[in-house]
């Protein structure tokens, strides 16, 4: 891979590590007013409609070679990525502050470098697993006053954010064939559109037609930001998982708590107290002890 290519590789991945942290500030705005599942299927119907007119000509292109298996899998994967990760995440969201759900999202990295060893696509070296140590406990330093005060409310936000982590992180590590194999856009938006019927489907106990009837048209405003950065966003994350590893591409995911701690601050007033600035600072060495050095061991995609 040329230096261009990898430069760009890159730089799609950083730019999708700081839209993540922007749409988590933008969907607390909004999540009050918009229920979880319906303020994801929204995401990303938006999304879909902003990639569609560039994946349609590429589509045709390939069509003769798509596989059934690989349209299934795909689906699965976009299900996983774009629905039961976004909803996970909103519904974490109602209860846990834009900064705090930004830095256990930030495990993300971790979990994809532990799945990808699990899986044999990654070598795990002891500079990685101090990375692992580090990052967590910065995570748990972040969430310290938490475990201080009362919490009457439980940790079911947290776990939400958590797990929403893990499934991108599964997510990240087999996507990869897929993107070898078929252009980078039209992956996008059919992985979104699976994601789309998912959603749509599982949200009627939310009653979204008549939600999304209602919005006020400041919440619309936030939501086809968050719809139309996100269509933009995942198309750089996907590009960047095409030519680099899964490693390389979610320690990038890095950038979004520093992202969501500065908008949550100046955008919803939230404090920034120096548990979670010490935070930030102990998952930023983590995640640079664990990826820092040569490029993690890659075993070839299987077919």
């Amino acid at each position: 891979m040329g230096a261009q290519a990898l430069n760009r590789a890159l730089a799609a991945a950083a730019a999708a590590g700081v839209q993540v942290g922007a749409a988590i500030v933008a969907s607390r705005f909004v999540v009050a007013e918009v229920p979880p599942l319906t303020l994801a299927m929204l995401r990303y119907a938006i999304g879909f409609l902003c990639l569609l007119p560039f994946a349609l000509p590429l589509l045709a292109a390939v069509r003769a070679q798509l596989r059934p298996r690989d349209l299934a899998a795909m689906a699965a994967l976009g299900i996983g990525q774009f629905g039961i990760l976004i909803a996970l995440l909103n519904w974490g969201l109602q209860t846990v502050p834009a900064a705090p759900a930004a830095m256990i999202f930030s495990l993300f990295p971790l979990l994809t470098l532990l799945l990808g060893a699990a899986l044999g696509r990654e070598h795990v070296t002891p500079r990685l697993a101090a990375g692992v140590l580090v990052s967590i406990a910065g995570v748990m330093l972040s969430l310290l006053p938490k475990l201080q005060a009362a919490h009457a409310g439980g940790w079911w936000g947290e776990l939400a954010v958590l797990a929403s982590a893990a499934v991108g992180a599964l997510c990240s590590v087999l996507y990869r064939p897929y993107l070898q194999r078929y252009p980078t856009v039209p992956v996008s938006a059919f992985a979104m559109l699976a994601s789309v019927a998912f959603l749509a489907l599982i949200a009627l106990h939310e009653d979204w037609p008549f939600r999304i009837s209602s919005l006020r048209p400041a919440a619309w405003a936030l939501v086809a930001f968050i719809g139309v950065s996100s269509g933009v966003g995942y198309f750089w994350w996907l590009y960047a998982l095409k030519h680099e590893s899964p490693t390389r591409v979610t320690v990038f995911l890095a950038l979004n708590p520093v992202t969501a701690a500065v908008l949550g601050a100046a955008l919803l007033r939230e404090p920034l107290p120096p548990l979670v600035l010490a935070g930030v600072a102990l998952i930023a060495l983590g995640l640079w002890l664990a990826t820092r050095g040569a490029p993690a061991r890659r075993q070839p995609a299987p077919g």
